[in-house]
């Protein structure tokens, strides 16, 4: 793909869910629409940087449902897409896997790599609902998640070469969800323990850090209807690498429920130095298929 085309995909957001007539439409085998968010830039359901205590797939503790993604952005001198699939089981465990595509264009020439070099990545992901429900039960008791991702770069010389400690890595991380109907709004907040840098693709640690760093991430989405949904996301990020800075990444987003099995997103996100190119901003989105 070019960059003339369409802008492509990247981070997304989120979904929120329902419970009222004013979030979401009801199904006789099935969740409330919206309520298993849209996939991460990782593969995890939830919001599009961040996971949430969401599982994916459209069936509830009865069935076993899935989710499958495409994921694209165009940045300023970056392209990103990813390709994601998650199955979720009797609402309780998720298992998501994720190739992700970042090409340098002609950034790859200036760092000596060559234009239009790729770094690809593997993700496989694994979450667990603990407790609670996004919708039901006490209005302030969310649902609470715990998930780890397993992260592997294709280009491990490379990303090694630039000074990561490693090219694979483990994330871990909480995340709590809920949705207050009586707001139509609908809030998360992920812990995540991590060493990645640039969420894998340029290895784990570094120079300046080569160990598990605590960071902060949260979503806020309002629904104005049943099928759409705006709000915001913020992930912060550590900084490993002595050759290039790395900035915490925020969104902003909308998402439109096409039906019970198509989800479109799209976003205004900024993922601050990438690799020393600074202002790395663009126009994400997703298209999501559920079941």
């Amino acid at each position: 793909m070019t960059r003339n085309q369409i802008p492509r995909i990247a981070m997304l957001i989120g979904l929120i869910s329902s419970g009222s007539a004013a979030w979401a439409q009801s199904s006789d085998n099935g969740k409330l629409l919206l309520t298993n968010g849209i996939s991460t830039i990782e593969g995890a359901a939830g919001g599009g940087l961040t996971p949430w205590a969401v599982i994916a797939g459209n069936e509830t503790k009865d069935g076993i449902g899935g989710q499958a993604s495409v994921t694209g952005i165009e940045l300023k001198d970056y392209d990103f897409r990813s390709y994601a699939a998650a199955i979720g089981v009797f609402d309780r465990v998720e298992i998501s896997y994720v190739r992700q595509v970042l090409d340098t264009n002609r950034v790859g020439g200036a760092l000596g790599i060559g234009n239009d070099y790729k770094l690809d990545q593997d993700v496989i992901g694994a979450k667990v609902k603990l407790a609670g429900d996004v919708v039901y039960g006490p209005e302030f008791l969310p649902a609470i998640a715990i998930g780890a991702q397993y992260k592997k770069s294709r280009d491990g010389a490379l990303v090694q070469a630039l000074g990561a400690g490693d090219d694979e890595g483990v994330d871990y991380y909480l995340s709590a969800t809920k949705l207050f109907l009586r707001w139509s709004l609908l809030a998360n907040a992920t812990v995540r323990m991590t060493k990645a840098n640039q969420n894998g693709l340029l290895g784990h640690g570094g120079g300046l850090n080569d160990a598990h760093q605590v960071q902060a991430e949260g979503s806020l989405a309002y629904q104005f209807s049943r099928r759409f949904a705006v709000g915001a996301e913020y992930r912060g990020k550590p900084s490993n690498l002595t050759i290039a800075r790395e900035d915490d990444w925020w969104d902003a987003f909308a998402v439109y429920g096409v039906n019970r099995h198509v989800t479109a997103t799209i976003a205004y996100t900024d993922l601050g130095s990438v690799a020393t190119f600074e202002r790395q901003r663009g126009v994400l989105v997703q298209l999501q298929g559920n079941f």
